[in-house]
C-alpha cells in the first residue's frame, strides 16, 4: 500500500474538491430546530458588536411601495389586524447600533464556518450569519457606508457576493442593517411570542439594553433593561472555590438586581398564545400516618377550575400596555487556566482561544418578588399572562428555566432560574455541547462554577432567614428561642420559596445537566447543607423530618416544620433519598430524654409511642437492650416535684385483677408506677416494659422487710396481732384465687416468723395447732386464737393450714412418747399411720420414709438394740426373699403379712421393695453359695418378661453368672465368653451347660457362636497343634465364613495357623495361608517342588481358600520363585524343554507381573540361552542326518542382556558359536526382547567388499527384471509389515532400484556384544545396500550363479523394518519359481499383475488430473456404487477370498451401525454349483483351518464356512478384489508346518488358562491395544478412547456391567433377565469346549459404538447389544447355531489376544491355531 501511494504522488494530477454550497448550507440550516433563528443569531452578533439598541422592522410590499412614492399622508395609518392571514410580510429588515463591519468582519462574513476569534465574543462557529438563508435567497448588509450583497450566480449551487460602497459613505449613520427578502412573502413571526423571546434574549446580554419592534411605521412593542447597581457579596465560607480539574476558580461574587420594562400595543397582546394561569400545586394533606406529609406528595390532586374569562370591551389596537419585572442576578467572577493541550483541542473547535476570565451568571428570583410577579400574572387583564413569563422562577419543575449563551437555548437548567455563562453550545445552538471529548470538558467545569453559585445564592438566603429568626427570638424573649408566630410562619415560607428554588429535576434534552449542576451544589461545601428547623436554621443531620408522634412529647429536637413538609414534599423527599435529611432515631429520643424530664402526659405520649412499634427482634437489633436504653433516658416529675427514673420502676397495679385488693393506705414500694399513668395502657403494653404486676405477693413480700416493719410498728404483723389479723383477713379473701406459686411465695413470707396470733402469744406458723378434739391429749400446745375471735374455717382455715399450721403431732414427737418405750411394735406403728394418714402432709410422708424407724429380722430379741432401717431397705417377709439371704422386715407374729392390707400399701408406699432390683440379682446368681446361686438362677430366668424387662446382656458382662463348662470342667462364665454351640468346645471356648441352655438362650441372650474377632485372636493366640487338629478347626470355621470381613480375612491370611511338615529337629511348622496351596503334592507336580502344598479335606480347605489360599502359583509368584534361585528352579523343572514351558507361560502371562519384578528380572540370570559348540564323539553319534556339520546346543542360564535374539539366520550361522541366543520362538523372543535382549542384526555391522565392476552385463538387466516383475506378487502376499518404499518408487526410470555386477563379492561382519568384537568374512553371492534417502543396489557377484534366497535376504532387509525368515523364504521361492509353476500353487499371477498395472496406470491419470484439472470419470462408466456397512470384524488381515453377496451386507437393523473407510463396489456373487463349493473349501481349507466334515449338516457346514472366511480372512475394505466366475481366490499365507510350529497346543492352552475373572466393581478400560495397521479397518474389539464400566450383578457365575450411559439400571436386570438368560445358555456349552471358566467371560451392555467384544488383561467381556440385535430372536424362535457360531469365533479372537495383543498376522496365527483345536468339539456342538 505504501508503495501504491508514493507512485501516485509521482504519477497523479491534483484536483480541486468541490462543495455544492447550497446543500451545504441546507444542511447547516437542518440543525437549526428552535424558532426565531435568525434573530436569535442577529441579537447575539449584534451584542458582540456592543450594540445598545436594536430595531426590528415587518414591512409589507404595500409599505416599501409608500416609502418610495412618498406619498403625503393626512394623518398616521390605521394598524391592520395582524391575525389576518392576508396580511403578507415581504421584507424582515434587522438594524444594530453598534460598531460598524470592520475590513475583516467583511471577509469573515463571506467565509462559512470561520467564526469569530475574538474570545470575548459568543459566536464561535461562523455559520450563525448563514442562518438568514433560511428565510431569504438573498440578504443584504449594509454598515459604515459599505454594503455587501449575496446572490446565487446563474441561480445555481455557488453563493457569490457583491461588496462595494454605499451612497451613503461618509455620513453619519450608526446602524448596520440586515435586509431579508423574504423568499415567500407570509405573515408576520407570532408578534405577542416574539416579544416574549425578545424579553428572554435581552436578559444576560451584556450591551444590548433596549429593542424595538416595527410592523410598517407601527411601533408594536417596546423592551427596555435598567440595571441596578451591583454590589460585592462576600462569599460563604466552607465553600471549594476551584473546580474538579481546578480549570476554573471562582474569585469574587456579586448581586445585581435588573428591572426590564415593557410596552406592547394591544392588538400584539390580543393575537398572543395563551398561557396557563399560575396555579400553586395543591397537595393532599392526611391527618394521619406516619410522615403523611410526605405520602401526599405523590397523590395528585385535582386542578381547580377556571373561571370562564369574562368577555372584555373592544379596545384601541394601539393601546399600549406596560409591564415590568424586578430580577436579582448573581454573578460569579471566574478566573481560567486551561493548559496548553486542552486550550489547542478548544480552539480547534471553537476556532477561539479559551477567555482567561468569565462571568457565570444566576437569575434569582426572591420570595416577595415572585410573590409580586405572580400576582402581576393573574391580574393581566390578557389571557396570553405577561410577556415576562419565562423569566419568573420555575419552583415546581416546569422545565421553563433554561441556560442562555448569549441567548436562551433549548437546554434546561432543572432548578428554578435561568443560568448565562460561556458554555460552548453544538452548532445549532440549541444545547450544550457534552458530546466532544474536549469541550465537554470545558462545559463540565462551567457547570462546577453554576452549582457552585447555586449553593453560595442559598447560603446567602438561609443566612438572611437565621438572621432574622435569631434577632427576632432574642427581641422576643421566648424561652424557646422562636420569633413571634407571624414572623415564623413568614420566615418559613421564605425558606421553602429558597428551597423549591434550588431543588434540581430532570433537565432536557440533557439530564446531566441537571444532575452535574446538583453534584456541584452539594459537593462544593465541605459544611452540610442548612435548613430551617423547628428552632431555626440548623445543619441537615441536625435536623429531623417531622413526626406529630414525636412532637408530644420531643418538644426540643430541631425538626421541619410540618408546613414546609407538606407544602415542599417533592423538594423534601428529593433531600431524604440523598440522605440530607434522616427521620428521628432512636439515640435522638434518648438524647432528648436525657436532657429534659417529662411529666406525666409527656410520658404517657411517649410510652404510647414506644408500644405502637414493633418489637420483634432481628439478627442486627436487640429490643430488650434498647428498651433498657429507653428507660434509663427516661425521668419522670409529677405534680408534687417526686422525681422517678423509669430504670427504677418495677411494679405496676392491675385495676382489673387481684390489686384492687391491696390497701392504698398502707406501705408501698417506690418502684411501682403511679396509676395515673398505668391506667392509660393495658397489661401486655406495660408488661413490654419489663415492668410486672404488683401481686398480693408482692405486697406481703413489701410489708415484711424489715426496714418497713421497723418505720411504722402499726404496720408490723409480727408486733401487732390486730395487723396480723387484717392482713390474713384480706389474704383470705383472695385465697381461692391465687395459683399455687402464690400460695408457696405467700407461705414463705410468714416461715419462722411469729405471726400467728395463739393461746400463747404469737407464734410462728409451724409451732401452732388448730384447736379441735383430737388435740386433747396435747393441751400445753399453742392453739390459734384471733383478736377478734373470729371463727378458723373456709378459706381462712386452709390458708393458716397452707402455711404450715398443724392439724397433728409430729411424728418425732410420736416416737418420743411412744415408740422409743418399748410398748408398739412395728405392726401397732403402721397401724396407726394409717389411721392418720389423711392428715400426713407430702412432706411428712418424705420424711417418714427417709426415717429409719424398722427392724428387719434377726436373732435379736430386744427392740431397743435391733438396727433400724428405713422402709426401702428391707424386703417384704416372702420365704423367697429369705432363700435369697436379703433383709425381710420385722413384721412380728400378732399379725399376719397380708400384701394387699392398707398396713402394706402404706409400707410400699415408703418404699418397702416387693422384689429384688435387676443388679441384685444378678449379683445372687454370681454368690460363691451354690444354693443361692441355684434360687437366683431360676428366680432370674423366671421374672425377665414380668418384672425385669429391661434386661440387657451387655450391662452384665463383667459378672460371670453363666453356668458354663469347657475343657477343664464346669465353672461360672461371662456373657460373650459362653456361648451355646457345643462345637466350640474343640476351640477351647466355654459353653452353657446342659441343663440351663435353654433358659439362658431365651431369655439370658447367650450369643450361639463367638465373634469373629474373638476367632482371630484365638487362632493368633493359639494356632492348631497338629494337623488333625487343624482339619477339625478349619471344618468348624468353613461353616462361618460368611462372617469375617475381609480386613480379618487379610490379618488371617498373615497369621501361621496352617500346621505343615518341618525338617529336622521341627516335626511341624506353622505357615500363613497365603504361603500354602491347596491340593496334595502329586498336583503342582513341579510346583510342589517348589511351594508348599496342604489338603485338610474340601471343607478346611474352603476356609483356607477365603484366608487367601490358591490352588496354584500365580505368574508373579513363579517370578518371584525364578528370580530366588535360578539354577535350582532349572534343576527342579527337569530339564530344558519344562523351563521353557515355564518361560513360555512368564511370555504370556508377562503383564500380571509387577514392574518392580520386572526390574529384577532384567538384571538375574533368569533367561535360557543357547549356543552351538562342535559336537563331542559320543554326541556326534546321536546327532541326526540333518546335522551335517556335527554342530551340538549348548543351554545355560544368563541375564537377559547376555543374550541376543537371532534375527538373522545367515549372521546366527556365522556367530552361532560365540553367542547366547534365545529359542527361536515369537513369543520367547518378544518376552526376551521386553527383558532387555538385543535383536542380532542391532549387534552385528556388515561392510562389503567388491572389486572389478562389470558394467553392461546380462545378468544384472536380467536379475532387475526379473525382481521387479516378481516383487508385486511377493508384497502382495506380504501384508504384515508396511514397506519402507513403494514399488512405484523402486520400478521408477530414475533408477531407484540399481543391479550391479562384480567380480567378487565379500562380506564382512562385526559381533559386537559383551566386551570384545568378532569379525568374520565370507563370499557372497548377492548383497544389497542403500546409503540414506538413495536408491537401493542390488550387488551380484559375477562368477557365481545368481543365489536367489541371499537376493531375497538382502532386499528383505532394506524393504522392511524387521524381515522375517519366512518372508526371504517366500520371496525366494517367487524370485526362483516360474510362473505357471506360481500359478499351479494358487498365485493369482494374471489377475494380481493385471491389478497392479491398472492401479499404476489409475494413480498416474490421478497425478495428472491436479494438475489439468480433468473431471471425474463420467459415472456411467463407473460401477454402480452402493453404501454397504461392512460386518465388524475380527481379523484384519486382508485376503482376496470369494464371499457370497448377502453375507457382506449387514442387516439394516443392527446397532451401533458403522460406516466404510472408502466406498467400493460390491461384490459379484459366486456362481451356483460345484466349482464355487469347491473354491470356497479350497479357500477355507488354505488358511490353516480344518475342512468341515462331508457328513455335517448343510444347515450346519454352511454358515460355518461362511463365519470361517469372515473371521480368518475378511476383505480388506480399501483393496477390494474383483473377483470372476473362474479367478483363483485362495492362496497360502503361512506354511501349515510353521503354525504348526508356532501355535502348538501348549500355547493355545497357556491362552485359554491366562483368562481370569474380573474383580473390579467400576472400571476404567482405557485404551491397552497397539492398532497396527496392517489393513485400513479396525478390530471390532479394539477399544478406542474409554469405556467405563460398572457392576450391576451376577447371573450364576457371570458378571453383568453396563456403561454410565445406559439409563434405569437399577432396574436392568429385570428388564432384560430374558436376552440375558439367552445370551448365557448360548456362551456357556462353548466355553466348555474351550475349556474356559465361566467366571472369566463376562457380560456388558452400551448405548452406541460397535464394541462388540473385548479383552482387558485376561478377562473376556461379551456386549449383550450385539447379541439382542442379531441373535436373540432367533435363539427365541430355538435356532442357535447361528450365534452359536458367531460367538465361538469372537471368543477364539479374544482368547488370542492373551498371545498377542496387536491385531496382526501373528494374532491371525493364533486365532486360527485356537479355532482349529476346537472346530471338532465345536461341529459336534452344532449337530446337538
Amino acid at each position: 500500500m505504501a508503495h501504491d501511494r508514493d507512485a501516485l504522488w509521482r504519477t497523479g494530477q491534483d484536483e480541486s474538491v468541490e462543495v455544492n454550497q447550497r446543500a451545504l448550507i441546507d444542511k447547516v440550516l437542518a440543525r437549526y430546530s428552535g424558532e426565531f433563528t435568525v434573530f436569535r443569531e442577529l441579537l447575539q452578533n449584534s451584542d458582540d458588536a456592543r450594540s445598545s439598541a436594536v430595531e426590528i422592522r415587518f414591512e409589507t410590499a404595500a409599505y416599501q411601495g409608500g416609502k418610495e412614492v412618498k406619498e403625503e399622508r393626512a394623518g398616521p395609518q390605521t394598524l391592520p389586524d395582524l391575525t389576518l392571514m392576508a396580511l403578507k410580510v415581504r421584507q424582515w429588515t434587522f438594524r444594530n447600533n453598534g460598531i460598524a463591519f470592520r475590513d475583516e468582519d467583511w471577509t469573515r462574513l463571506r467565509k462559512i464556518a470561520e467564526g469569530n476569534p475574538d474570545e470575548e465574543k459568543i459566536g464561535a462557529f461562523g455559520v450563525g450569519f448563514y442562518s438568514l438563508f433560511s428565510v431569504t435567497e438573498n440578504p443584504f448588509v449594509s454598515s459604515g457606508g459599505h454594503g455587501m450583497q449575496f446572490y446565487w450566480k446563474d441561480n445555481k449551487d455557488q453563493l457569490h457576493v457583491r461588496r462595494g460602497d454605499l451612497p451613503s459613505k461618509g455620513t453619519a449613520d450608526p446602524w448596520t442593517t440586515f435586509e431579508m427578502t423574504l423568499r415567500e412573502a407570509g405573515p408576520i413571526p407570532p408578534a405577542f411570542d416574539f416579544l416574549r423571546f425578545l424579553a428572554s434574549s435581552i436578559t444576560f446580554m451584556v450591551h444590548l439594553n433596549e429593542v424595538d419592534v416595527f410592523f410598517d411605521e407601527h411601533r408594536i412593542g417596546h423592551i427596555k433593561k435598567s440595571p441596578g447597581l451591583a454590589r460585592a457579596v462576600d462569599l460563604p465560607r466552607g465553600l471549594k472555590r476551584s473546580s474538579n480539574l481546578n480549570i476554573m476558580t471562582v474569585k469574587g461574587m456579586q448581586c445585581n438586581p435588573i428591572r426590564i420594562e415593557a410596552q406592547v400595543m394591544h392588538a400584539v397582546c390580543a393575537i398572543g398564545t395563551k398561557k396557563s394561569p399560575v396555579i400553586e400545586v395543591a397537595e393532599l394533606r392526611k391527618p394521619k400516618g406516619f410522615f403523611s406529609s410526605l405520602v401526599s406528595a405523590f397523590t395528585s390532586s385535582p386542578q381547580p377550575e377556571i373561571p370562564a374569562p369574562q368577555p372584555q370591551p373592544s379596545k384601541d389596537p394601539t393601546e399600549l400596555h406596560r409591564m415590568n419585572v424586578m430580577l436579582t442576578i448573581f454573578s460569579a467572577e471566574v478566573d481560567v487556566k486551561v493548559d496548553k493541550k486542552l486550550s489547542a483541542e478548544l480552539l480547534r473547535s471553537t476556532k477561539k482561544n479559551p477567555p482567561l476570565r468569565l462571568k457565570y451568571d444566576l437569575i434569582y428570583t426572591g420570595k416577595d418578588e415572585y410573590d409580586q410577579n405572580v400576582a402581576n400574572e393573574k391580574n393581566q387583564p390578557i389571557a396570553c399572562g405577561s410577556i415576562f413569563q419565562g423569566l419568573r422562577a420555575d419552583l415546581n419543575g416546569g422545565g421553563h428555566t433554561r441556560v442562555f449563551i448569549g441567548h436562551a437555548t433549548g437546554q434546561t437548567t432543572g432548578f428554578g432560574g435561568h443560568m448565562a455563562s460561556r458554555f460552548i453550545p453544538t452548532v445549532e445552538r440549541e444545547s450544550i455541547d457534552l458530546v466532544d471529548r474536549n469541550v465537554a470538558i470545558w462545559n463540565k467545569e462551567l457547570l462546577y462554577v453554576g452549582g457552585f453559585l447555586c449553593r453560595a445564592a442559598y447560603e446567602l438566603e438561609l443566612s438572611n432567614i437565621h438572621n432574622l429568626w435569631e434577632q427576632a427570638a432574642k427581641s422576643n424573649g421566648n424561652l424557646d428561642f422562636s420569633p413571634p408566630a407571624e414572623l415564623e410562619d413568614r420566615l418559613r415560607q421564605h425558606f421553602l420559596h429558597v428551597l423549591k428554588f434550588f431543588s434540581f429535576h430532570l433537565s432536557t434534552p440533557s439530564s446531566d445537566v441537571a444532575r452535574l449542576l446538583e453534584v456541584s451544589f452539594y459537593g462544593c461545601s465541605t459544611a452540610p447543607l442548612r435548613l430551617l428547623s423547628s428552632v431555626g436554621v440548623r445543619g441537615a443531620p441536625d435536623i429531623r423530618a417531622f413526626d406529630p408522634v414525636f412532637s408530644q412529647f420531643l418538644k426540643h429536637l430541631p425538626v421541619l416544620p410540618q408546613s414546609v413538609i407538606e407544602e415542599g414534599a417533592l423538594q423534601i423527599k428529593a433531600l431524604q433519598e440523598r440522605g440530607t435529611i434522616s427521620l428521628i432515631t432512636f439515640l435522638d429520643v434518648l438524647q432528648e430524654l436525657r436532657q429534659h424530664p417529662l411529666n406525666e402526659d409527656e410520658l404517657v405520649a411517649c410510652l404510647k409511642w414506644w408500644s405502637s412499634l414493633d418489637h420483634q427482634d432481628s439478627p442486627t437489633i436487640d429490643m430488650a437492650q434498647i428498651r433498657a436504653q429507653l428507660l434509663d433516658a427516661a425521668i419522670l416529675t409529677d405534680a408534687g416535684g417526686r422525681v422517678l427514673p423509669l430504670s427504677s420502676v418495677q411494679y405496676f397495679i392491675n385495676t382489673r385483677s387481684l390489686g384492687t385488693h391491696i390497701p392504698r393506705n398502707g406501705p408501698l414500694p417506690v418502684a411501682l408506677m403511679p396509676l395515673s399513668v398505668t391506667r392509660h395502657f393495658s397489661i401486655v403494653q406495660l408488661t413490654a416494659f419489663n415492668w410486672r404486676e404488683f401481686t398480693i405477693v408482692d405486697w406481703l413480700q413489701h410489708i415484711s422487710k424489715p426496714d418497713i416493719m421497723l418505720a411504722n410498728p402499726e404496720h408490723d404483723f409480727t408486733k401487732s396481732a390486730v395487723y396480723a389479723e387484717h392482713v390474713f383477713t384480706i389474704l383470705s379473701r383472695i385465697w381461692p384465687s391465687l395459683p399455687g406459686v402464690a400460695h408457696c411465695s405467700a407461705k414463705a413470707v410468714f416461715v419462722g416468723k411469729k405471726c400467728i396470733p395463739t393461746t400463747c402469744g404469737l407464734q410462728p406458723p409451724e409451732l401452732a395447732y388448730f384447736p379441735n378434739a383430737n388435740m386433747t391429749m396435747f393441751n400445753d400446745l399453742p392453739m390459734v386464737q384471733f383478736p377478734s375471735g373470729l371463727l378458723i374455717k373456709g378459706h381462712m382455715e386452709k390458708l393458716l393450714s397452707f402455711i404450715g399450721v398443724r392439724k397433728h403431732v409430729d411424728l418425732q414427737l410420736v416416737f418420743d412418747r411412744m415408740v422409743k418405750t418399748g410398748d408398739w411394735s412395728i405392726s401397732d406403728l403402721v397401724s396407726y399411720l394409717v389411721q392418720v394418714r389423711d392428715t400426713l402432709t407430702t412432706e411428712e410422708l418424705s420424711r417418714l420414709a427417709s426415717t429409719t424407724a424398722f427392724t428387719k429380722e434377726s436373732s435379736v430379741q430386744d427392740p431397743i438394740k435391733k438396727p433400724r432401717y428405713c422402709a426401702h431397705d428391707l424386703y417384704e417377709p416372702a420365704d423367697i426373699f429369705r432363700q435369697l439371704q436379703l433383709p425381710v422386715i420385722d413384721w412380728g407374729e400378732k399379725s399376719k403379712w397380708r400384701s394387699n392390707s392398707e398396713q402394706a400399701k402404706l409400707l410400699y408406699c415408703l418404699g418397702l421393695r416387693r422384689y429384688p432390683t435387676l443388679e441384685t440379682t444378678v449379683e445372687r446368681c454370681a454368690s460363691p453359695d451354690a444354693a443361692v446361686r441355684t434360687v437366683a438362677f431360676k428366680y432370674l430366668c423366671d421374672n425377665i418378661p414380668s418384672k425385669y424387662p429391661d434386661y440387657n446382656p451387655d450391662s452384665f458382662a463383667h459378672i460371670a453368672f453363666i453356668p458354663a463348662e469347657n475343657e477343664d470342667g464346669p465353672h461360672m462364665g461371662n456373657l460373650g465368653k459362653v456361648f451355646y454351640n457345643s462345637q466350640w468346645k474343640i476351640l477351647g471356648f466355654s459353653i452353657v451347660q446342659a441343663s440351663y441352655r435353654e433358659a439362658a438362650v431365651n431369655k439370658l441372650g447367650v450369643q450361639r457362636d463367638p465373634p469373629t474377632s474373638m476367632l482371630l485372636a484365638g487362632l493368633e493366640r493359639t494356632p492348631p497343634p497338629s494337623e488333625e487338629t487343624a482339619r477339625q478347626w478349619f471344618e468348624i470355621l468353613s461353616e462361618h465364613i460368611s462372617s469375617f470381613t475381609q480386613p480379618q480375612f487379610a490379618i488371617l491370611s498373615r497369621l501361621p495357623v496352617v500346621p505343615t511338615k518341618g525338617s529336622g529337629a521341627q516335626a511341624l511348622r506353622w505357615l500363613a495361608p497365603t504361603q500354602c496351596y491347596l491340593g496334595s503334592d502329586s498336583k503342582g507336580e513341579f510346583h510342589s517342588k517348589l511351594f508348599v502344598f496342604v489338603d485338610f479335606g474340601p471343607v478346611a480347605n474352603r476356609f483356607l481358600s477365603a484366608c487367601g489360599s490358591k490352588n496354584e502359583p500365580t505368574v508373579q509368584e513363579v517370578a518371584e520363585i525364578l528370580i530366588t534361585n535360578p539354577k535350582k528352579f532349572y534343576e527342579l523343572a527337569g530339564g530344558y524343554e519344562n523351563f521353557l514351558a515355564e518361560l513360555r507361560n512368564l511370555a504370556v502371562n508377562s503383564r500380571l507381573i509387577t514392574s518392580g519384578t520386572l526390574d529384577k528380572m532384567k538384571t538375574s540370570p533368569i533367561l535360557l540361552g543357547v549356543r552351538r559348540q562342535k559336537a563331542t564323539k559320543a554326541s556326534s553319534d546321536r546327532a541326526s542326518e540333518w546335522d551335517e556339520d556335527g554342530w551340538e546346543d549348548l543351554h545355560d542360564l544368563r541375564k537377559p542382556g547376555e543374550i541376543v535374539i537371532a534375527d538373522d539366520t545367515n549372521t546366527y550361522q556365522l556367530f552361532g558359536d560365540y553367542i547366547f541366543a534365545a529359542p527361536q520362538e515369537d513369543l520367547l523372543e518378544g518376552f526376551y526382547a521386553t527383558l532387555g535382549s538385543k535383536r542380532l542384526s542391532m549387534v552385528v555391522r556388515e561392510e562389503y567388499k567388491a572389486s572389478n565392476e562389470r558394467l553392461d552385463t546380462k545378468v544384472a538387466s536380467d536379475v532387475r527384471i526379473l525382481v521387479l516383475e516378481r516383487l508385486p506378487l511377493f508384497l502382495h502376499e506380504h501384508t504384515h509389515a508396511r514397506t519402507k518404499v513403494s514399488l512405484s518408487w523402486l520400478s521408477s526410470p530414475t533408477q531407484n532400484f540399481r543391479v550391479k555386477v562384480f567380480g567378487k563379492l565379500l562380506i564382512s561382519k562385526t559381533l559386537d556384544i559383551g566386551n570384545g568384537k568378532t569379525t568374520r568374512t565370507q563370499d557372497a553371492s548377492a548383497a544389497a545396500k542403500r546409503i540414506g534417502q538413495g536408491p537401493i543396489e542390488l550387488w551380484l557377484s559375477y562368477g557365481d550363479q545368481v543365489d536367489m534366497y541371499e537376493v531375497a535376504t538382502s532386499l528383505c532387509r532394506l524393504l522392511f523394518e524387521t524381515a522375517k525368515v519366512n518372508d526371504a523364504l517366500l520371496f525366494m521361492t517367487i524370485l526362483s519359481t516360474d510362473l505357471k509353476a506360481l500359478k499351479r500353487r494358487g498365485y493369482n499371477v494374471d489377475k494380481i499383475l493385471k491389478q497392479q498395472q491398472q492401479d499404476r496406470k489409475f494413480a498416474e491419470e490421478a497425478r495428472k488430473s491436479r494438475y489439468i484439472g480433468s473431471k471425474e470419470p463420467n459415472s456411467s462408466t463407473t460401477p454402480s456404487t452402493q453404501s454397504v456397512a461392512p460386518e465388524p470384524m475380527i481379523a484384519t488381515r486382508p485376503v482376496s477370498v470369494s464371499v457370497h453377496s448377502e453375507s457382506a451386507t449387514p442387516r439394516p437393523d443392527l446397532p451401533g451401525a458403522w460406516e466404510l473407510a472408502s466406498v467400493s463396489p460390491p461384490l459379484p456373487p459366486l456362481p451356483s454349483g460345484p466349482s464355487g463349493r469347491a473354491q470356497e473349501i479350497e479357500s477355507t481349507t488354505q488358511t490353516g483351518l480344518p475342512p468341515i466334515s462331508d457328513n455335517a449338516d448343510v444347515n450346519i457346514a454352511e454358515p460355518l464356512r461362511n463365519l470361517l472366511r469372515k473371521f480368518v480372512a475378511p476383505l480388506q475394505s480399501s483393496e477390494v478384489v474383483r473377483v470372476g466366475p473362474s479367478s483363483q481366490t485362495s492362496r497360502q499365507v503361512t506354511p501349515q508346518s510353521n503354525i504348526r510350529e508356532l501355535c502348538n497346543r501348549a500355547n493355545v492352552d497357556m491362552a485359554v488358562k491366562a483368562c481370569k475373572p474380573e474383580q473390579g466393581k467400576l472400571l476404567h478400560n482405557r485404551k491397552r491395544m497397539e492398532i497396527v495397521r496392517e489393513s485400513l479397518n479396525e478390530g471390532y474389539c479394539d477399544v478406542s478412547g474409554q469405556v467405563e464400566l460398572e457392576l450391576l450383578a451376577k447371573i450364576g457365575d457371570v458378571r453383568v456391567f453396563a456403561t454410565s450411559d445406559v439409563p434405569n439400571t437399577d432396574t436392568f436386570m429385570e428388564r432384560m433377565r430374558d436376552p440375558l438368560a439367552r445370551f448365557v445358555h448360548v456362551v456357556t456349552p462353548i466355553a466348555r469346549i474351550y475349556n474356559l471358566p465361566m467366571t472369566s467371560v463376562h457380560i456388558f451392555y452400551d448405548m452406541t459404538g460397535g464394541l462388540i467384544a473385548f479383552n482387558r488383561s485376561g478377562s473376556l467381556f461379551l456386549n449383550l447389544r450385539y447379541f439382542e440385535a442379531w441373535h436373540d430372536q432367533d435363539v427365541k424362535n430355538g435356532e442357535r447355531a447361528q450365534a452359536q457360531i458367531s460367538w465361538f469365533f469372537t471368543l477364539a479372537h479374544e482368547i488370542a489376544h492373551n498371545l498377542v495383543e496387536p491385531h496382526n498376522s501373528e494374532h491371525e496365527f493364533y486365532f486360527s491355531a485356537i479355532c482349529e483345536a476346537h472346530i471338532v468339539a465345536f461341529s459336534h456342538l452344532l449337530r446337538q
